[in-house]
């Protein structure tokens, strides 16, 4: 028996314009002997072209199942929600940065006495009230197991906001004065002048009044005005900073006062240190926040000298872009992670002996494409247990700061490195310090890190993160706050009590 397929339109009574709507038909074809099932649906093109109308429901012929046409709508609808949501994530990119409760009120009193002392026996007031800093076991903002000594830091930087005051000198030409660098590894110098200029709390435009004195030049601007490339030649450099200092202590008595101790610089150009040579008090007396902090240099003087963190910034219009928001200890699987260039004596060394040679150390060069295409940068350092930041040219590493940022405990590779703000942050609690000379037992020395150690680690990193964050607006505790008590502790250092 032969079974043609036989049309059945359907019209909707409902709508004059049924005529607009062409019918969904179903052909089926049913074989004698059961053994073959084909159904064919056929759609109209013309059904997505007249929306207006709703399209009638199908019929098969053989089959009393009714279809209905698609919700095409609604489908629409849940695209643009989820595509508004996608947004809404791409956005949220960075820290949730709680802020730290507000200032201890001190009495009028006090405030009229402290105001009344000149300003360096304002300093011989706090270097004895820090002396006899009160004992703080705890704090609901302040992390202890970071710190060194938090009853000091605590009490240090409490009289740091009732007294500081910075004189910045007006003088100085663009681009290597006045002129910040906020972008790539050098940053740390220009948001700190940037952050420093705009500043209404610790800033005084009469310098009689003021405790510390700023020479706001960039390391980096005087590189790339002075240097002359290829030439190998930094003795232009020294003498240009030479002959600014000689200006300022002949057009201002300050300098000659103190002999420089009183003034200090915040530079991140690897090269800094040695800018400062030719002008002898400028070295021994003026304090100097570089990131190049190497002791076998004898140049940077643990005690007088600040270590400065060296942080990347790739968006200086949103510094804390894509920071943080790192993994669970679970969902470490990589034991350590390094990518990078290869200059200075680690890092050669570091691939030499752990480059393809352990799946659970992922060492490279440059991070190769084939690898970055599954796996980016940022993203190796969330999965990884521990970021290796091996030294370049210099003791200094922007890596360090990066490990922090993604919740992944640094592994620092440099003799002779000060770390950054040492003063009073305890890196033994949230990172670990391997010798050179250790390099070929570095998975070894890593397994034997007790669980319970490292998960302190991680927590640390968590913890002292928010010291190493740059606000746009600065908030107390974060790392322009932090570089500054530093400088500040350290010239109540050189302060000598009667």
């Amino acid at each position: 028996m032969t079974v043609a397929g036989v049309l059945l339109p359907t019209f909707v009574l409902t709508y004059p314009m049924w005529f607009l709507s062409s019918p969904v038909v179903t052909y089926s074809h049913q074989p004698l002997n059961g053994s073959m099932h084909l159904s064919k649906t056929l759609t109209e093109a013309r059904f997505e072209q007249f929306q207006l109308v709703p399209a009638a429901p199908s019929v098969s012929l053989n089959s009393t199942q009714v279809t209905q046409p698609l919700p095409f709508k609604k489908e629409r609808t849940r695209t643009r929600r989820s595509r508004r949501k996608k947004r809404k994530t791409k956005i949220n990119d960075e820290p949730t940065v709680i802020p730290p409760p507000p200032r201890k009120t001190i009495s009028p009193h006090l405030q009229r006495y402290i105001a009344s002392l000149p300003p360096h026996e304002a300093l011989v007031y706090a270097k004895r009230e820090i002396e006899h800093a009160p004992a703080v076991d705890d704090d609901p903002y302040l992390y202890a197991p970071v710190f060194r000594n938090l009853s000091t830091f605590m009490r240090s930087y409490e009289l740091m906001d009732m007294i500081l005051k910075v004189y910045i000198y007006p003088d100085g030409e663009r681009p290597i004065f006045h002129d910040p660098h906020l972008m790539g590894i050098y940053a740390s110098e220009g948001w700190f002048m940037k952050l420093m200029e705009e500043n209404k709390e610790f800033v005084t435009r009469d310098p009689e009044k003021a405790h510390l004195y700023y020479l706001p030049f960039s390391s980096r601007q005087l590189e790339l005005a002075v240097y002359v490339p290829n030439s190998h030649d930094l003795k232009p450099l020294s003498i240009f900073l030479k002959e600014y200092v000689n200006m300022i202590s002949e057009k201002y008595p300050f300098w000659n006062r103190t002999r420089g101790a009183d003034h200090f610089v915040v530079a991140c150009h690897d090269w800094c240190p040695y800018t400062t040579t030719a002008h002898q008090e400028l070295r021994k007396n003026t304090i100097k926040a570089v990131c190049n902090a190497d002791l076998s240099e004898k140049i940077f003087i643990p005690g007088k000298d600040v270590s400065l963190p060296e942080t990347a910034i790739r968006n200086p219009g949103r510094p804390l872009r894509n920071i943080g928001r790192g993994n669970r200890v679970s969902q470490r699987p990589i034991l350590a992670f390094f990518a990078g260039n290869m200059h200075g004596r680690v890092r050669p060394r570091l691939l030499k002996y752990w480059h393809n040679k352990d799946e659970d150390m992922k060492i490279y060069g440059l991070l190769p494409t084939r690898v970055s295409r599954n796996i980016s940068y940022i993203q190796h350092m969330k999965l990884s247990k521990y970021c290796i930041c091996p030294m370049g040219y210099e003791v200094n590493s922007p890596r360090i700061v990066e490990a922090i940022y993604y919740e992944c405990v640094p592994v620092i590779i440099a003799d002779n490195f000060v770390l950054p703000l040492s003063e009073f942050l305890d890196w033994s609690a949230f990172s670990v310090t391997v010798a050179e000379k250790d390099i070929p037992k570095l998975k070894e020395i890593l397994l034997a890190i007790p669980l319970r150690r490292y998960l302190k680690m991680q927590i640390n990193v968590k913890m002292v993160q928010k010291h190493f964050l740059w606000n746009l607006r600065p908030m107390r505790y974060d790392l322009f706050h932090m570089i500054l008590h530093s400088i500040w502790f350290n010239r109540l250092n050189q302060i000598q009590i009667p």
